[in-house]
Parts: structure tokens; sequence; C-alpha cells
């Protein structure tokens, strides 16, 4: 059981210790991604961004992830085939979902506005963090938007996933790193015992603090005190 996401991203940190002070950068989910993110981006001295992610929901049961899309030049999107067949929908069945879901990625980014600079990533390694994975869609189509940047190699670094999602997962990155695998994952807000929605706000607040941290660290002036 985990206190809560500080304390899981300063976990996560700890195993990857070895990557402190390399050429790394974290990559948040938000919102509930960011916290962990922080902590994990100011223990290895790296820069902290966000991979602007939606899921998909079925029609009635928002809960239900389809599939996801992350937004970019060409937006990204990932189906879950299952399920569609399962609820025999098709992706033009939800082509009003997808735009509804790249509408609510472009107020968070204007709602973040110059607090969402993507750090370079090409060459580089990428620390994709998230707060938990449930079905796996949002997660795969954000390290397909990640890939698209030529990153030198992925690393998903996660609190709590179910061990079939893992298994899934683990070909489309070069490392996984979670903390607790259940076998049946029936919410992840059971792996923590203080689970709160994220407000934009306080995802706001985290992207100034580690905005503030590495203009400290290459400031000589501080650096030298």
């Amino acid at each position: 059981m985990l206190r809560d996401r500080s304390e899981a991203g300063k976990r996560l940190a700890a195993e990857l210790a070895e990557l402190r002070g390399s050429d790394c950068v974290v990559l948040a989910l938000p919102r509930g991604g960011v916290p962990i993110g922080f902590e994990i981006a100011s223990e290895l001295r790296a820069p902290l961004g966000l991979i602007m992610v939606r899921k998909i929901g079925a029609p009635g049961q928002p809960e239900l992830a389809l599939g996801a899309v992350a937004d970019g030049r060409e937006p990204v999107t990932v189906f879950n085939s299952n399920v569609l067949s399962i609820l025999g929908l098709t992706p033009a069945d939800l082509e009003g979902q997808v735009l509804e879901q790249l509408k609510e990625i472009e107020r968070r980014r204007r709602l973040y506005g110059g607090h969402l600079t993507l750090p370079p990533i090409e060459g580089r390694s990428v620390i994709l963090v998230d707060d938990g994975i449930a079905t796996g869609a949002t997660t795969r189509v954000a390290i397909q938007a990640v890939r698209r940047r030529r990153p030198a190699c992925i690393v998903l670094a996660v609190p709590v996933a179910s061990t079939d999602t893992l298994v899934r997962l683990e070909d489309e990155v070069d490392r996984v790193v979670c903390l607790e695998k259940p076998q049946d994952l029936e919410a992840i807000s059971l792996h923590y015992r203080h689970f709160p929605q994220v407000p934009d706000e306080e995802v706001i607040e985290f992207l100034e603090r580690a905005k503030a941290r590495a203009n400290a660290a290459t400031d000589p002036g501080v650096s030298g005190r």
C-alpha cells in the first residue's frame, strides 16, 4: 500500500537512482502522474515535462477505456480492438469522442501556457510516468507519441499496474519499473491511502517548482553560494 503520490514518486526515484545526473528527461501524464513525475525529476536532477494524452471512454461507460489519443502535429490514436469488437463498435463510431478529447487537451495546453514547454527528447532517455495503469490504452498511445520523437530509450515508471497489462507493455519500452503488480487490478485508488484528484492549479504549481529548480541548478550565482 502506497501512502500517496509523493511517496510513490520517491520510491520510484530510488529504483531509478543509477540515472541520477544522466541525460534523461521525465515526462508525466497529467494530471495524476505529475506529482509522481515531480519527485522523480527532483531526485534524478532531470527536467520535467508533460505528455498530453486523453482516454477515449465507452459510450455510457466513460471509465471503460476503448483507446486513447495524444496530441501533436499528427495526433496519435490507439484503440483497444478486442473491447471494440465486444461492444460492436468501430473507430469511426468514436470520431466525435476523439475530437472532444483533443479539445480537452488543447484547453489544458492553453491553461498551462508557458509551463508546458516540452524538454528536448531526441537521443535522450525518457522516463514516462503515471500514477497507475489499468487497461494500458493511455500508456500505449503515450509511448507511441514519445517514440516519434526518437528518444535513446523509454523507461516506463509507475507505482501500480496489473501484471497482465505490464506484460503487454514490456515489448513497447526498454525498461519497466513498477512498485505493485496485482494480478487483478480492481482500481488504482485502492493501492493508495491518500488518492485525491489533482487539479490543474496543482499541475501548474509542480511545473513552476520544477522549472525554478532547473533554473537554480544552471545559475552560477545560485550554485556557487
